[in-house]
């Protein structure tokens, strides 16, 4: 075993030996632009574009035409949320239903509350639902906010931060029901488990490869082509790549690396979900038995195979994190350093203050082993339980359960 270990696959992954095998050659063997159709050199390119692209569309069950290339999820993201918002002011993308409401939810990764942001600011009209302790949005709120003027409905499939995996075949259903666009960010379920958006009802999806064991920089956005048809306003001028969706020489080694990485995970999804769940509750195990005041955040079930969240009362988030210098996990809090300010995504679960600010993200992955895991329980015991000799209201909490009892 070496050191450090990481546990922190939510935040990015190490690229598969055999992703980065998959695209060399398009470094400088293959290193033709595949939008240059006059020659070989553009001609070889292209097809592994294509190639690509066939394969993603496999994977998800859509058709190659339906996926388009991008710098990565985020852009997936700005390029769904505004392109529909845009497309419904535009008279000849214009579809049946013209509005100017979204739906997202508060538990959404800033780059759909962001964007969903500037819009509001732009005369949309944006309702953020509210999740459950668990991190569930009730069906009942997401029917009820739809209007005859909602033109998206924006949910991710799983949540980067406490991993709790949504209802998305209802909320696709609902949608579809009601006429209504279905944007889903799948970027921490693609490759994690079973994505389908014929099951699932989903008009938009984006992911990206750097979640997957592929490479940084490189993602997609699906975008539905019939029954119905989804007709997006582009963000990016300037040569009409993509079908006229995202103009840019497109990136061949990671287009490559991103189709290589999601094959890899889908043929590799069975044991690593079985393997990985394993060791997850074997370290929720071990921290409940070995520490008393641990809390699971996040849905105890419903949960990505590779999450664990959890909140360790009495112990600062960041002061356990810097007591382990040689792991390397991510706090449930984004923090700057002179206004540290919890999670979003913890504080939209409605969780008690303390919870908020001892909340601890190991994320598991492809190249974790059975003694890093055994290694990593024994330095968080040994460190909260030296951190909460130094804590007052540890102190204070076990004075209280003595005199009660």
């Amino acid at each position: 075993m070496k050191l450090p270990i990481y546990m922190d696959y939510h935040a990015t992954t190490p690229v598969d030996p055999g992703v980065v095998d998959a695209m060399l050659p398009y470094f400088n063997e293959k290193f033709g632009n595949p939008a240059s159709r006059q020659h070989r050199f553009g001609w070889v390119t292209e097809e592994a574009v294509e190639s690509s692209r066939k394969t993603l569309a496999s994977l998800i069950g859509a058709q190659s035409k339906e996926i388009i290339f991008t710098s990565g999820a985020t852009e997936s993201n700005n390029l769904a949320l505004k392109g529909i918002a845009e497309a419904c002011g535009n008279p000849s993308l214009r579809e049946k239903q013209k509005g100017d409401h979204i739906v997202t939810v508060q538990t959404e990764h800033k780059s759909i509350l962001d964007t969903c942001q500037k819009l509001s600011k732009g005369g949309f009209q944006i309702t953020y639902l509210p999740v459950d302790r668990d991190g569930i949005v009730d069906r009942e709120h997401l029917e009820k906010a739809i209007t005859n003027k909602t033109i998206l409905v924006s949910i991710m499939i799983a949540n980067n931060e406490i991993g709790t995996i949504q209802y998305v075949e209802d909320i696709g259903n609902i949608c579809r029901a009601r006429g209504v666009f279905f944007h889903t960010d799948a970027t921490q379920a693609i490759g994690k488990i079973p994505v389908d958006v014929e099951t699932m009802k989903v008009d938009l999806m984006s992911f990206t490869g750097h979640k997957i064991y592929g490479p940084k920089g490189v993602g997609a956005l699906y975008v539905r082509s019939s029954n119905p048809r989804v007709k997006i306003a582009l963000q990016m001028e300037g040569g009409g790549h993509e079908r006229g969706m995202r103009s840019g020489t497109l990136n061949v080694p990671g287009i490559v690396g991103l189709a290589k990485a999601c094959e890899l995970s889908v043929q590799l999804m069975p044991e690593e979900s079985k393997r990985l769940t394993s060791f997850r509750e074997t370290m929720f195990t071990a921290f409940t038995s070995k520490l008393d005041d641990v809390y699971l955040n996040g849905h105890p079930t419903r949960r990505l195979p590779s999450n664990l969240n959890v909140s360790f009362n009495h112990v600062e988030d960041n002061a356990l994190m810097m007591s382990m210098k040689d792991i390397a996990v991510s706090t449930g809090s984004a923090c700057s350093t002179s206004d540290p300010e919890p999670s979003h995504v913890l504080k939209a679960l409605r969780l008690p203050s303390e919870r908020l600010h001892s909340s601890i993200r190991f994320g598991l992955g492809r190249f974790t082993t059975e003694e890093e895991v055994d290694y990593v329980i024994n330095r968080v015991v040994e460190n909260v339980i030296k951190l909460r000799k130094l804590s007052p209201s540890y102190k204070s909490s076990k004075e209280v359960v003595l005199s009660s009892s």
